[in-house]
């Protein structure tokens, strides 16, 4: 049997309470969705009520949309990241600007950010790489000299904070995701915060196919109570309530699965630790990460090997990620490889192991033996 990189945790009480909403009145948007929304802000310390899209995807499109992102604008991030990150800035006609990393959690690196700042620059993009909080203060100095926002791509880290500061209050935009491998889920799903109440505004109609009601929004006044407006262009990236229903349940267990994440990582640093060729995840001071990735690096470059082995072995690593901008699509608009080399040696090196809140000791025990038995240590 293979034992996954990672996998959802669903309980009894997850499955029942999706079963009360399939015996609802409502399966699409309800009243779930909004408890989700006002559930997710309170965590996130946001001051306004959370936008809930379909995926983690779907909230980076929302986010560059509600940042009024379009042609002729520039977007700075990281290569180190899910392709989403970039493509969804692409969709909406801005130029996609790679910077470096930081060596230590393969974070974006606030001086290369601060090295790519042009007159264009609409916004800048940190990913909190594994669970690990982007570098806030740094970026966000970098940020507001572009006169820019400063947006956190918090896929991995919903829970999380910096400082004492939550996940979600560190930068001007935040966007979650809740697929199945990540430290919440709703099936599918993400989600938006933001500080300015105008950005939520946008992020709300884009999500909804640009539509309004509200009296105050109306052009035409009157006309019947079933009249509406799109006085812009949007998409449908409505969460519903069965997806919101089993995110407001796992909600409860979230900071369980947190506790459960450091476990394994610290029973993984204490059995690879001292193995010369192993770098294992850094975790700087203030920062406090929900895991979501356990991000070994091995750097004798022998990267393929292990990742073989351990497949071999029925272990399920993963590689986090391939450059965004190696792929084809940025290939062919000219980005060229060696554009950001800490990155790229950091993807050589990296291989993600299993994680999840019900892996066990044992599961721990028997990835650290292969990988200690493979360096032969």
């Amino acid at each position: 049997m293979v034992l996954p990189y990672g996998r959802q945790s669903i309980n009894a009480e997850d499955i029942k309470v999706v079963e009360e909403v399939l015996r609802s009145d409502w399966l699409t948007t309800g009243p779930y969705v909004t408890r989700f929304e006002q559930e997710i802000a309170e965590l996130a310390g946001s001051p306004n009520q959370a936008v809930s899209v379909t995926s983690g995807t779907a909230a980076l499109h929302v986010a560059y949309a509600a940042a009024e992102v379009g042609p002729g604008d520039e977007v700075i991030t990281t290569p180190l990241t899910f392709l989403a990150t970039a493509t969804t800035a692409s969709m909406l006609g801005a130029k996609v600007v790679f910077a470096d990393i930081c060596e230590d959690t393969g974070n974006l690196d606030p001086r290369a950010a601060e090295a790519e700042i042009t007159g264009a620059t609409k916004v800048v993009a940190g990913v909190d790489y594994g669970g690990h909080p982007i570098d806030a203060e740094g970026l966000a100095a970098v940020a507001k000299k572009a006169g820019a926002y400063l947006l956190e791509d918090a896929a991995h880290s919903v829970g999380g904070s910096l400082d004492g500061t939550p996940v979600g209050s560190l930068a001007d935009i935040t966007t979650f995701s809740f697929f199945p491998t990540k430290n919440l889920t709703t099936g599918e799903g993400g989600a938006v915060v933001a500080k300015d109440a105008d950005v939520v505004e946008r992020a709300r109609r884009f999500k909804g196919i640009g539509m309004v009601r509200e009296p105050e929004q109306l052009r035409t006044t009157d006309e019947g109570a079933w009249w509406y407006e799109m006085p812009e262009l949007g998409l449908n990236y409505r969460l519903n309530d069965l997806q919101a229903a089993l995110g407001t349940s796992q909600l409860t267990r979230l900071a369980q699965f947190k506790a459960r994440r450091q476990e394994i990582t610290d029973r993984y640093n204490e059995g690879l630790a001292g193995i010369e060729q192993l770098r294992l995840p850094a975790h700087r001071d203030g920062a406090e990460p929900v895991w979501h990735l356990y991000p070994l690096r091995i750097t004798d470059g022998r990267r393929r090997e292990l990742f073989d082995h351990l497949r071999g072995q029925g272990i399920g690593v993963q590689v986090n990620y391939i450059p965004v901008y190696w792929q084809p699509y940025y290939a062919d608009l000219g980005y060229k490889r060696g554009m950001c080399p800490t990155a790229e040696a950091y993807y050589e090196q990296e291989i993600s192991l299993p994680m999840f809140p019900d892996l066990t000791d044992g599961d721990v025990d028997r990835v650290v033996e292969l990988i200690r038995s493979f360096c032969g240590a």
